[in-house]
């Protein structure tokens, strides 16, 4: 990004909802160019409020994406495994193998949240669209604060004091992958409360996701079992907003309340699916 360019002023951008439940596009904006404080403010205070951010008809390099990230705060270094480009702070999301083809196989399909098996879990991922099947590839979110607003208030008290043990090591072993131990120096479990505030709202979320192993001192099978039975409630239809992705779409979601998945709706071994990840570091769940 040149340092000629102007900052854009806040009225250069339009900003409407994609959905009843959350998430809104972003256009009128080119992310290659600086943001004045009053425009980083207006999209801040828009993702706390939509959750979810979608920026319109973008065309960022990797050194450009990091640039308009490092904006919002402190980028997160990626896990040892997922530094394919050779940067710490871009990770490439693919379906290509080493020999550039597709391998059929998509990174995540599983509903997590990035990055929560770190001290200070991520505020923020942003997701640039770089090569898309023709149709399909979509990603998925579910609202977990909805998802725990609408749970019993019984319940709600019971979960008050649960902490859930978060980790790389066992997120791999799920899906029958091992941690080599530069990995888990890398990344080590993290304890974090399964009911998180939201500073911003003060509205409560359920912290969760595939890298939430189970349940600090209590049993794993029994922290596991209860995990299921919470991510079924909060992955229901009423709690989702699933993203079809347009080339040049930026995304840019708040991992403290959304869970994510791919979604392998498109034929992954014909067609490439590219995207370039960078993380906002936030601060320890409370």
């Amino acid at each position: 990004m040149s340092a000629a360019l102007e900052a854009q002023p806040t009225d250069a951008f339009v900003i409407r909802p994609l959905s009843e439940k959350f998430a809104a596009e972003v256009t009128g904006l080119d992310l290659r160019r600086p943001l004045d404080a009053a425009t980083r403010q207006a999209l801040f205070d828009a993702f706390i409020r939509f959750h979810l951010l979608c920026f319109r008809d973008q065309h960022l390099s990797p050194d450009e994406q990091i640039v308009f990230t490092e904006q919002f705060g402190t980028l997160e270094r990626h896990t040892v495994r997922n530094r394919g480009t050779g940067n710490p702070l871009l990770h490439t999301v693919t379906n290509l193998g080493p020999d550039g083809k597709p391998t059929g196989r998509l990174a995540n399909t599983l509903w997590h949240t990035d990055k929560s098996f770190r001290e200070f879990p991520c505020l923020a991922t942003i997701l640039h669209a770089v090569t898309l099947p023709p149709d399909g590839g979509d990603t998925c979110f579910a609202d977990m604060t909805a998802a725990y607003d609408a749970l019993p208030a019984a319940e709600q008290v019971a979960l008050a004091s649960v902490c859930a043990v978060h980790s790389w090591e066992l997120s791999l072993a799920k899906s029958g992958k091992q941690a080599s131990p530069e990995e888990i120096a890398d990344a080590p479990p993290m304890i974090h409360p399964l009911v998180r505030v939201i500073p911003e709202t003060g509205r409560k979320a359920l912290f969760m996701g595939e890298h939430a192993s189970h349940f600090a001192d209590r049993p794993m099978a029994e922290g596991r079992e209860q995990l299921a039975v919470l991510e079924a409630h909060a992955t229901e239809e009423r709690f989702l907003y699933r993203h079809a992705w347009r080339a040049g779409d930026v995304l840019m979601w708040d991992n403290r309340c959304l869970l994510h998945r791919a979604d392998q709706n498109f034929d992954a071994a014909a067609h490439p699916r590219v995207l370039h990840r960078t993380c906002l570091r936030g601060t320890a769940p409370a």
